[in-house]
């Protein structure tokens, strides 16, 4: 019997690979011989980093950078040596939870330090990037980032414009004369869900600004600017350059920067990690598999990871079960989307603290795939 596990993280509890292996040993207690596969799981989102690199036996690199107030901050990411593949999240230099409230006004806060991480990964061989692009604070167009990398925003006067949106209603002048040699050679791979436009009604000022500290003034301002870049760009050389493109509005404008002035692509956050991790190889042959997450809801079955690992088994017609730290009415969607079981495997009353610790966790985990692998083992 050959069974392919591909479970999210138990965010606070277990990572990904911790949880797979706890299903491994609750499985193995009923058939020593399965063969087992595990391979990580994650959206592109929070926890894309640790679940990549320890699934695929990368290293993890340390960095400090300008966070988004301009503060320096340590961010981290993963590099595949083999592939010469950097794993990065946005947020570990530009996010939203770096800012104190104080501090969330996306005329200020920068990107910068986004450019920096490749910056470094560049330095360190890597010419192939999986960036995860959710949960910025900031709204610069990803010119920040671009900064780090060496185009130069240039005023009026020929000076560098400022750091934040602010900078963009002075800018006249885009140049890539002092861009890093290296960066086309680069491929970048975004994971990216959203797909509003760079500016608009549905822009990334007017839809997610707010949350990261705008004011209505402040929100028609910065989609005046953006727009005013956009053209720019557009008149300045950067063919590329196409504000109304879906996914251009991503991470406060990063979407744009990334498919204007690099070799990007924007992809579904699960397609993506999928295929980096090529479940769908061992799929094909697999009896079973296995996902899950910390909690299954009616949000899951809205396209999170597990429902994403639950549709490319049901393409080869794969019994699919999942298990989670919890599970909610809702979460009897995820059966209609391709999850033929589920099981939550808290197993007795206990505080939400002590069901996620860690110990408690896998031996939840391991003592309750072993109840249904007994009855798997009967019925084949």
């Amino acid at each position: 019997m050959k069974v392919v596990i591909a479970i999210d993280s138990l965010k606070g509890s277990l990572t990904s690979i911790q949880a797979g292996e706890a299903i491994k040993k609750g499985i193995q207690r009923v058939d020593k011989e399965a063969n087992i596969v595990i391979k990580p799981l994650a959206d592109g989102g929070e926890g894309t980093v640790d679940a990549l690199v320890d699934g695929m036996g990368g290293t993890m690199e340390f960095i400090k950078v300008s966070g988004p107030a301009g503060k320096k901050v340590l961010a981290k990411y993963g590099i595949i040596k083999e592939t010469k593949t950097a794993i990065m999240e946005m947020s570990q230099a530009a996010g939203i939870t770096q800012v104190t409230e104080e501090e969330r006004n996306p005329l200020y806060t920068t990107t910068y330090g986004v450019g920096e991480m490749i910056y470094d990964a560049i330095g360190k061989g890597c010419r192939r990037f999986i960036m995860g692009i959710g949960g910025s604070a900031t709204n610069d167009g990803g010119v920040g980032m671009l900064q780090a990398l060496g185009f130069d925003f240039l005023d009026k006067d020929g000076n560098q414009i400022k750091h934040g949106a602010i900078g963009l209603k002075d800018l006249t002048k885009i140049e890539d004369k002092n861009v890093i040699q290296e960066l086309k050679e680069c491929e970048f791979h975004i994971a990216c869900d959203v797909t509003n436009p760079l500016c608009g009604e549905q822009g990334c000022s007017a839809i997610f600004g707010p949350q990261k500290g705008a004011t209505e003034e402040m929100v028609e301002r910065m989609d005046q600017w953006l727009t005013h870049y956009a053209e720019i760009a557009s008149t300045q050389g950067f063919e590329k350059a196409d504000k109304e493109q879906a996914g251009t509005g991503a991470a406060g404008g990063l979407g744009f920067a990334f498919l204007t002035f690099t070799n990007a692509r924007l992809q579904s956050g699960i397609d993506l990690i999928l295929n980096e991790t090529k479940l769908e190889e061992e799929i094909k042959d697999a009896d079973i598999v296995i996902t899950g997450e910390g909690c299954l809801d009616h949000q899951t079955a809205m396209g999170k990871a597990p429902i994403g690992v639950a549709h490319l088994a049901k393409k080869y017609g794969k019994l699919v079960l999942g298990f989670s730290g919890a599970v909610t009415k809702g979460a009897t969607a995820c059966n209609e989307e391709g999850i033929d079981a589920y099981f939550p495997i808290v197993r007795s009353a206990v505080s939400l603290e002590d069901a996620m610790k860690k110990k408690a966790a896998e031996e939840n985990m391991t003592d309750t795939v072993e109840q249904v692998f007994r009855l798997v083992n009967m019925l084949k």
